[in-house]
């Protein structure tokens, strides 16, 4: 009987006798037959098999593998925390909001983010910037331009940078386009699109054709290799906070996972959990609203506070699980929203 040589069969797959990168894994793991990617995911999840693969390997294999699962909504930016300046904004203040915002990028739109018409990129915006703040002498503004001065070049240089900020983006003409596709489309085809066309960003469009987010390549790396930081990303807060009275401070877009994990309680069996993914997700649907700041839900012996809110979204909320500590007041002592104003508010220190 012949004994199973799985590299002599995996030469045989690949084009030219050379083995593709599926039957090299299958023969490092010692696995016969066809090659199916259950084959390769189980073995990268046996560690009892002796290999040279170390655990973060194995980890960004596991993460290649799960790509093809992976579809645009699951890793873009949703519109809420879209970053981004209409046609009609001052080059002034974009220079402001790329610094406040680190980005290299931000999407243009018209009225509202439902009309997008491209974006910006930092390069060419600094370099924009730079051709203003030369001196006509050097290089001379085409006759009409909206740069142009004609009250000689002496008041030309004075005023040349000054003029160049005061330009709308509409007027600079500096717009790159984006690409626009739907939040089912899968992130691996989105990811090869977006290097065939050198495309960076990508606004994903609802069936309406309004915007719903906004994926760039990084957000697709990311899911492979994690968070990437560069020197100008400033570390955030932790997500889950333990306040000092036993509480536990959440942001409203962390995981439900997360956060199960974090208060060891398992939010995800509660109500509509089901539906959402993240804690913003889960009290907006538990209060069947956007809730308010300083709104309180229960559920199943767990109350959510909504310690910060706008009317579009639940940003932070205050998790207090009934009986592991004693509250600090009761929720039926504590006046309504807004009733504290009516009030006056809480006496001052020492007047006014």
């Amino acid at each position: 009987m012949t004994e199973h040589d799985p590299m002599s069969e995996a030469g045989k797959t690949g084009s030219g006798g050379k083995p593709s990168l599926f039957d090299r894994l299958r023969a490092l793991f010692g696995l016969g037959g066809l090659s199916t990617r259950d084959d390769i995911e189980d073995a990268l999840a046996d560690t009892s098999i002796e290999d040279d693969i170390s655990p973060q390997e194995r980890a960004l294999l596991k993460n290649v593998l799960a790509l093809h699962e992976v579809q645009v909504g699951d890793v873009m930016v949703p519109r809420a925390d879209i970053v981004a300046a209409s046609l009609q904004t001052k080059l002034a203040d974009v220079l402001e909001v790329f610094r406040t915002a680190g980005h290299s990028r931000l999407p243009v739109h018209g009225e509202t983010l439902d009309d997008p018409r491209g974006m910006v990129h930092i390069r060419d915006f600094v370099a924009y910037l730079a051709a203003a703040a030369t001196p006509p002498h050097q290089t001379e503004p085409a006759a009409g331009s909206p740069l142009a001065e004609p009250e000689g070049k002496a008041a030309a240089s004075c005023r040349w940078p000054r003029r160049g900020l005061d330009m709308s983006l509409s007027q600079a003409n500096i717009l790159r386009p984006v690409l626009f596709v739907p939040a089912s489309m899968p992130a691996l085809d989105l990811l090869v699109k977006m290097q065939a066309t050198r495309t960076h960003m990508s606004l994903v469009i609802d069936e309406y054709g309004g915007t719903e987010g906004l994926a760039s390549i990084e957000d697709i790396v990311e899911m492979i290799v994690g968070d990437i930081e560069d020197e100008h990303d400033s570390g955030e807060s932790p997500k889950v906070e333990a306040a000092a009275d036993g509480n536990f401070i959440v942001d409203a877009r962390a995981d439900l996972g997360e956060v199960f994990r974090a208060i060891d309680a398992d939010l995800t069996a509660i109500g509509d959990a089901g539906e959402v993914d993240t804690l913003g997700g889960l009290v907006t649907a538990l209060a069947g609203h956007v809730p308010a700041r300083g709104e309180i839900i229960v559920e199943d012996g767990i109350e959510f506070e909504v310690v910060d809110a706008d009317p579009r979204r639940v940003k932070r909320v205050k998790i207090r699980i009934a009986g592991a500590l004693p509250l600090p007041r009761q929720v039926a002592d504590s006046p309504a929203p807004g009733e504290l104003a009516k009030q006056g508010g809480p006496p001052e220190k020492g007047g006014r």
